[in-house]
């Protein structure tokens, strides 16, 4: 298989991330040469390993965003990264922050750092579809993103940001965020932030 071909196939379907599986899939090929030349062609360059069984095209390398979407799943992106994101906070955040309902992790990909919160399914919610830099991804609304960060303060697993601004939020879309988390601590620091 051509490596030139497969850049230009995997570039015109516009799949910026892959599994190996995807992979095998789109070109067709067995197993065994499928993670054969996927293997050689990232020791060349023409391919970058994000994490096991994970990869991007070396020469198109996607947004954070997309990667920290497809990284683990499910997941969408919340916390500080989408606060600062949403120029919430002044801050720039440097680690990727999403929510998720599987265990807690932490990946580097790329020189960037990428982790992940658990949070219940009952309150994996207020996230939304949003085009960045051409590429549809998965982001919290601002109130979720709070609400989110807010629960994680309210566990003492995070310390508050002095300077957050909430005067562009709403209100009550916040106030109902923080009580679906089901802690009267939590939706008294939401008031007491208001």
């Amino acid at each position: 298989m051509n490596p030139v071909e497969v850049q230009k196939k995997l570039t015109a379907n516009r799949i910026y991330l892959f599994t190996p599986l995807e992979f095998q899939r789109l070109f067709g090929m067995p197993s065994e040469r499928t993670f054969n030349f996927l293997k050689y062609y990232t020791k060349k360059g023409l391919f970058a390993r994000l994490k096991n069984g994970v990869y991007v095209l070396a020469t198109n390398i996607p947004s954070e965003f997309l990667i920290a979407n497809k990284l683990y799943q499910p997941s969408y992106i919340s916390f500080e990264y989408a606060l600062s994101f949403y120029h919430l906070i002044p801050e720039t955040v440097y680690t990727v922050t999403s929510a998720t309902t599987k265990p807690t992790r932490e990946f580097e990909a790329l020189g960037k750092a990428y982790k992940y919160y658990k949070i219940k399914r009952e309150v994996f919610l207020g996230y939304e579809p949003k085009k960045i830099q051409d590429v549809t991804v998965y982001i919290a609304e601002p109130e979720k993103a709070l609400a989110d960060y807010l629960y994680f303060v309210d566990l003492k697993k995070k310390s508050l940001i002095e300077r957050l601004s909430t005067r562009n939020l709403n209100r009550k879309k916040l106030i109902s965020y923080a009580k679906l988390f089901k802690r009267k601590s939590l939706i008294e620091l939401t008031k007491d932030l208001l």
